[in-house]
């Protein structure tokens, strides 16, 4: 697609991470009223609605392995990685879910070695992945002096990375089908709805739209609907389509850096040595992951 689409690509990766990673406010404003399953409904119907509003017309003419696909991509990108990662942080600090999370790139690149043709990933990713997994321990065990471990809610981090993953290598499949993104994003978001549902059942889920009269958590349902749901899985899939699976995966090394960068400048917080050297280190890695290898 030449340099104009890389810088595309790019950016919408990067506006993707700078989203998502502000919406650990919002959604921790929403708990003092809302389950985090009932936070996954509102706002994924939210922005399956807005998807619709934007491009009303139908997604026609895919066949049953392509639905297959749509299906799977909602399973592992909506409902179990949103699950797993809610559930982890239920019984792990944040910081080792933060870790474990950003481990997802990893996981992309081995299934992209088996999976896609052409994103066999070379030394520079490796190299590239180390340096920002240390980067993002620095960052995210800043303020703690012990590590301490959670088998249960461990596990469900490393299941969500891995759930992420196989979502970005579906994504990579889906892009190659020829249809628009916004049209594939919206199927996406549909089963990833319908397989939300049985979930609800077990979950003593409360409909209570009341809640939604109080402007603070209608403003920040509406911005985990429209933003870090409608805009944020249309951009993440946009830059996928570009950049490719691997290399649009390492951006998630970002999301710990972010909210140093949001901390010292919103909170007035001041930088640690410790984060400093972890956000080089990061953003390190990251150059690194991205770097081509000299043909």
């Amino acid at each position: 697609m030449g340099e104009t689409g890389g810088i595309k690509g790019h950016g919408a990766a990067f506006l993707t991470v700078f989203v998502w990673s502000t919406t650990f406010v919002a959604t921790k404003i929403l708990l003092v009223d809302f389950k985090p399953v009932e936070i996954l409904f509102y706002r994924f119907c939210i922005g399956l609605l807005a998807l619709l509003v934007v491009c009303p017309r139908r997604l026609k003419g895919t066949s049953k392995r392509q639905e297959l696909t749509f299906m799977a991509a909602g399973l592992f990108g909506v409902t179990l990685y949103y699950l797993f990662e809610n559930n982890a942080l239920t019984f792990s600090a944040a910081s080792n879910v933060g870790v474990i999370i950003s481990v997802a790139p990893f996981f992309t690149a081995l299934l992209a070695s088996w999976f896609l043709d052409g994103e066999k990933p070379g030394t520079n990713f490796y190299l590239g992945f180390l340096a920002a997994i240390a980067g993002i321990s620095l960052i995210s065990f800043n303020a703690s002096t012990v590590f301490r471990l959670n088998l249960a809610g461990d596990l469900l981090a490393v299941a969500a990375a891995f759930c992420w993953a196989a979502y970005s290598i579906l994504a990579r499949k889906i892009s190659g089908f020829g249809y628009g993104t916004i049209l594939t994003t919206r199927r996406i978001l549909f089963y990833g709805l319908v397989f939300l549902l049985p979930v609800l059942f077990f979950s003593d889920f409360e409909l209570g739209l009341e809640r939604l009269a109080r402007p603070v958590y209608a403003f920040n349902i509406l911005f985990l609907g429209l933003g870090a749901s409608a805009l944020c899985f249309v951009s993440w899939n946009f830059a996928v389509k570009i950049l490719g699976a691997v290399r649009t995966s390492v951006y998630i090394y970002l999301g710990p850096v972010i909210t140093v960068a949001t901390s010292v400048i919103v909170l007035r917080e001041r930088i640690t040595w410790m984060s400093a050297l972890g956000t080089a280190l990061t953003l390190a890695g990251l150059f690194l992951s991205e770097r081509k290898p000299p043909a």
